[in-house]
């Protein structure tokens, strides 16, 4: 699978993009919001400048009372805040939406990631409401709050 972005293009993980991506998700930057995963092969890399940069991944509900996909990313500190993170949500977004027929997204940042939270508002995602004690920080131990972000198909900037 491979969807192209406007600056970044996601495709499917390699075996060789693994080291990259358990590098990544140990970052200090990054490991604050993500633990390394069990399966890099089950998401997408992000890819930049011929550079895996990060990963998204995305999950489907099938049911079709409560039809709906969740989206999940993380890129490497050295290239936050050059918009990467913004195309690379708009890119899956955009897929789910009119290729995957979703008419419903959601995302669920740490209610304390402001950089992540004002990420997704690009992409038309909007809080519904603070989720408590969410998740384990797993550095600490401690429960944290999550945000549930959602956004409607015609709401995708």
């Amino acid at each position: 699978m491979e969807l192209r972005g406007a600056k970044v293009v996601l495709r499917s993980t390699h075996d060789a993009d693994i080291t990259q991506l358990d590098a990544i998700v140990r970052e200090p930057e990054v490991a604050a919001w993500w633990s390394p995963p069990e399966d890099y092969g089950a998401m997408l890399s992000v890819v930049f400048a011929d550079e895996v940069i990060g990963a998204v991944q995305y999950e489907e509900e099938a049911a079709p009372e409560f039809r709906h996909a969740s989206i999940d990313i993380f890129l490497t500190a050295r290239l936050h805040g050059k918009g990467l993170g913004t195309d690379a949500v708009r890119t899956l977004a955009r897929w789910l939406v009119h290729e995957r027929g979703h008419h419903r997204l959601t995302i669920d940042p740490a209610a304390a990631n402001t950089a992540a939270i004002r990420n997704y508002g690009k992409v038309g995602f909007k809080p519904v409401g603070v989720m408590r004690a969410y998740a384990r920080d797993h550095r600490t131990g401690e429960w944290r709050d999550g945000l549930l972000m959602d956004l409607l198909a015609d709401e995708l900037l």
